[in-house]
């Protein structure tokens, strides 16, 4: 038999489930972990030095890149805490849009996260059925901004505009699809984008029972994902995990309960948590927020359509006038260019503002020195602590379970390595 011996592993960047610019350096006893060393650094694109090189809102289009299967909640997090300093409130309608699109980005995020999980450990369907329904919400992103990803659509005292009557729908056939699939796919977007929503949100429910009976009671994903990366409520404290890292290991922490914002303190929704703290029970926590966003997008969806109103505060030195203004009045256009050139200033001070974003709290802290741009930005991205606690996580596992535990840590280096 032959010797087995300690010996030092490169897993990544070059691996498949290393997701990208994860390096772990592993150290193995044969096939078991006795330590891992992730190493970052392989990307680094400086964000928090650029935003404070330009004017606040020249900076909102940086927050969608920096997780960027979180977008539009990484721009709630900057733009709230703009909106701090300037002591500004978007309209009641704005802020019930904001919700409606973080918890649509919420579900986007964790299809992205369930499909790449999935397909590391070994299902390749769930990949397939995910991105069937992640196309639909990015059409809704869509819609609202022109852009499928980065989007760029909050901005501090409301969000670009309002929700449009008109959804936009497929063309003619090609050699991909035929005329009938096309007038079918195009069945849901004869109304509105809140009609093409709702049509959405009644059929996702179905979409996730799928998905589950594929994954929950499937021998070999519990095999997987059972028992592996366990960590304790008191460590994942002390860890600083947020989010369904921290929920899955039984602490009912969450911010949109604990300190709402937006219209979360107005929807009805309930916080699922684990019992075990595994990869398994981080699994079943997530597979429950997308039923839970479900209904809080069905809520919106009636509140918006009940309730019209201004989707931005009416100042033009934070939000831009109407283009129909700009066109026939001078100051309308002074404002414009001023304010797409040198922004506004904001009183000297310092706040941090956060969210509940998909993968745990995603803050912004803010120094201002009174400037049209932040004297020191500082991001909190919720990824940074969940990858300083691999190690942890690792050690005693095998090979294999790495995968599975950078799976459920749901990791994406744009905000780790910002």
């Amino acid at each position: 038999m032959p010797e087995i011996r300690n010996y030092t592993l490169n897993f990544g960047p070059q691996h498949p489930s290393a997701h990208g610019v994860l390096r772990l350096v592993l150290e193995m006893d044969g096939e078991v972990i006795e330590r891992a060393d992730p190493h970052i650094g392989l990307l680094h694109r400086g964000t928090e030095k650029l935003a404070e090189s330009k004017p606040y809102n020249q900076s909102i289009g940086y927050m969608d890149r920096l997780d960027y299967v979180s977008m539009m909640c990484n721009e709630h997090g900057y733009v709230r805490a703009i909106e701090k300093l300037l002591g500004v409130e978007a309209p009641v309608r704005a802020q019930y849009i904001r919700t409606l699109f973080d918890e649509i980005t919420r579900i986007l995020n964790h299809l992205m996260w369930l499909g790449a999980h999935g397909l590391d450990i070994g299902a390749m369907s769930i990949f397939l059925y995910c991105f069937r329904e992640r196309e639909d919400l990015l059409d809704c992103y869509e819609a609202v901004s022109g852009a499928r990803l980065h989007a760029t659509y909050y901005r501090p005292g409301g969000v670009y505009r309002d929700l449009p009557d008109r959804m936009p729908q497929y063309q003619g056939s090609s050699k991909w699809h035929s005329a009938k699939t096309i007038a079918k796919r195009n069945d849901a977007r004869q109304g509105s984008l809140l009609d093409f929503i709702d049509d959405f949100a009644d059929r996702f429910p179905a979409h996730v029972d799928e998905y589950e009976t594929l994954l929950t009671d499937n021998r070999i994903w519990k095999q997987r994902t059972v028992g592996i990366g366990v960590v304790s409520p008191e460590r994942a404290l002390q860890l600083g995990f947020t989010g369904p890292m921290l929920r899955g290991s039984g602490v009912e922490w969450d911010l949109r309960k604990k300190q709402p914002y937006a219209a979360y303190g107005e929807v009805d929704f309930d916080i699922p948590v684990g019992v075990n703290g595994d990869c398994y029970d981080r699994y079943l926590v997530r597979m429950e927020e997308m039923r839970q966003s479900n209904r809080i997008i069905k809520q919106c969806v009636q509140w918006l359509r009940d309730n019209p109103g201004p989707v931005a505060i009416d100042d033009h030195k934070v939000m831009p006038p109407r283009r129909a203004a700009v066109k026939d009045d001078m100051e309308s256009l002074i404002h414009h260019f001023k304010l797409f050139t040198e922004g506004y200033c904001t009183p000297p001070g310092e706040v941090y503002a956060a969210v509940e974003a998909p993968k745990g709290e995603f803050g912004c802290y803010i120094v201002s020195d009174g400037a049209n741009k932040p004297y020191r930005l500082k991001v909190r991205a919720p990824g940074f602590p969940h990858l300083a606690a691999l190690d942890e996580m690792s050690r005693g596992h095998m090979l294999a379970d790495v995968v599975a535990i950078i799976g459920t840590l749901d990791i994406v280096f744009g905000e780790i390595d910002r």
